[in-house]
């Protein structure tokens, strides 16, 4: 295999290597299960630290291009269709490189809980539990970051506010939280960048989402927060929260009540409930990387270059057909209202049901990272069937159309047209979608559960075709 490596250029060595062996494998001059040569001999032959080669081999397993052999170094990987779009831009939509880790580490005091929950160390009752969870916006606040400086509207970040709390939030209801929660943010920004005015604007957004929660009986409060100014490690801003609970042991759900004979609801994550001020597309904030690069245009690429990573390869940066300011086909939003619209919360809703039909519920799942086979973390030797679900909401048609990605992969990282799903007895299906629809909200019964022989799995059906999926 012959490479090309210029040390004069400014691209690394390294990124040369990726991007050499990356166009070998896709002009099919290495063939699945060609070897490559050794770290030591690529190493060698070109005069670079063993390092270099190890960094170049490893963000090409990361793409799902190669793969190591024990003691034989490294060969072409096959195809394989769960490797897409979206992991080749260095982020992962099921976390199982996470998961391999903390799998093995203390799962709490309910081992298939949504949410890690352990004893109330905060006060020492034995009788209460704490719950605390930390997640944020992610790549969304980019989205946010080109809207302003497009526009110079720092309203454009309220929403970016609201994503990081509903994050936390809707996966602390998937535990049945029903109490007081106490909240932190912190704001990582580069300073240069992003002045005083966004982080004003973020604090003042997330004041009046807690304030609007409030107003329907979820008791969420702010306990402050911290920004720092991270220039070499943000090129622009980075929104996270952490959130806090003491719940009663008695009143979590565990998920060990996910079996097989149960309906699955699902609540939509389009239109406009009632406690929102204006129609909702869907997006939520899970797969923003790839709809950021898959629907935005090269414009964003050669402005705004502190909004990528420059290690990943120019064919998936920007590579999109609108900007901004576009019309969304099939619907009233523009591109970049459709793509910025601020992540639903189930929150009014679920306290509803938990109030009133206590015991309902036997599990809820929040359609966050891996989207719509996250519920195949939980439970045991069941079967998800989803084939009923909603139509797909013109932001999820426009994103595959644009990146062509295929609709398998697209149900792993986008929610779909639903965000939280329901697990309750067929018999209080009804009651569910009467309360969903009290606050203007979409739901139907989307699937079922049914009994498996051979650990979790998930047939879900789309169009003619049945996709199947495994943990």
């Amino acid at each position: 295999m012959k490479l090309e490596l210029d040390s004069t250029l400014s691209t690394p060595i390294f990124q040369q290597i990726v991007d050499q062996i990356h166009f070998k494998v896709n002009t099919g001059e290495l063939q699945p299960g060609d070897k490559l040569p050794s770290i030591r001999s690529l190493a060698e032959e070109h005069s670079l630290a063993a390092n270099t080669v190890v960094k170049a081999f490893r963000q090409l397993e990361f793409r799902g291009l190669i793969q190591a052999m024990d003691r034989s170094g490294y060969i072409v990987a096959k195809p394989d269709e769960s490797i897409g779009r979206y992991q080749a831009r260095g982020v992962s939509s099921d976390k199982n490189e996470v998961h391999q880790v903390v799998d093995g580490l203390d799962h709490g005091l309910f081992s298939n809980a949504f949410c890690k929950i352990t004893e109330d160390y905060l006060t020492g009752n034995p009788e209460q539990c704490n719950v605390i969870h930390a997640d944020g916006s992610g790549t969304k606040s980019i989205i946010a970051y080109l809207a302003y400086k497009e526009s110079n509207d720092t309203s454009v970040f309220h929403g970016i506010s609201q994503d990081s709390i509903v994050m936390n939030l809707d996966d602390l209801l998937c535990i049945g939280v029903n109490g007081r929660i106490l909240l932190s943010n912190t704001v990582n920004r580069n300073a240069l960048n992003c002045p005083g005015e966004v982080v004003g604007a973020l604090i003042q957004g997330s004041e009046n989402f807690l304030s609007k929660l409030r107003e329907f009986g979820v008791k969420i409060y702010s306990g402050g927060g911290e920004t720092a100014d991270v220039g070499d490690l943000t090129g622009t801003i980075v929104v996270d929260s952490c959130a806090v609970a003491v719940m009663k042991k008695k009143d979590i759900i565990t998920g060990d009540l996910i079996k097989p004979g149960l309906s699955i609801v699902g609540l939509s994550s389009t239109g406009q409930s009632s406690y929102e001020n204006k129609a909702n597309s869907g997006i939520g904030s899970n797969g923003l990387t790839s709809a950021r690069h898959d629907m935005l245009s090269k414009y964003y690429a050669e402005k705004y270059p502190e909004t990528f990573d420059a290690n990943v390869s120019s064919d998936l940066v920007y590579c999109g057909p609108y900007k901004l300011e576009d019309p969304l086909p099939e619907s009233d939003f523009t591109v970049g209202d459709a793509i910025l619209s601020p992540t639903r919360t189930y929150a009014p809703v679920i306290y509803k049901i938990l109030e009133q039909h206590p015991g309902l519920i036997q599990g809820l799942i929040h359609c966050s990272g891996g989207a719509q086979t996250k519920c195949l973390k939980f439970a045991d030797n069941v079967h998800f069937i989803k084939d009923n679900l909603f139509p797909t909401p013109p932001v999820f048609k426009a994103i595959q159309k644009a990146s062509n990605t295929p609709w398998k992969e697209m149900y792993k990282v986008f929610n779909m047209g639903h965000r939280m799903e329901v697990f309750c007895k067929p018999e209080h299906a009804e009651v569910v979608m009467t309360i969903a629809s009290s606050f203007n909200i979409d739901a139907q019964l989307i699937g079922r559960t049914e009994s498996s022989s051979d650990g979790n799995k998930l047939s879900l059906s789309h169009a003619e075709e049945v996709f199947d999926y495994r943990p």
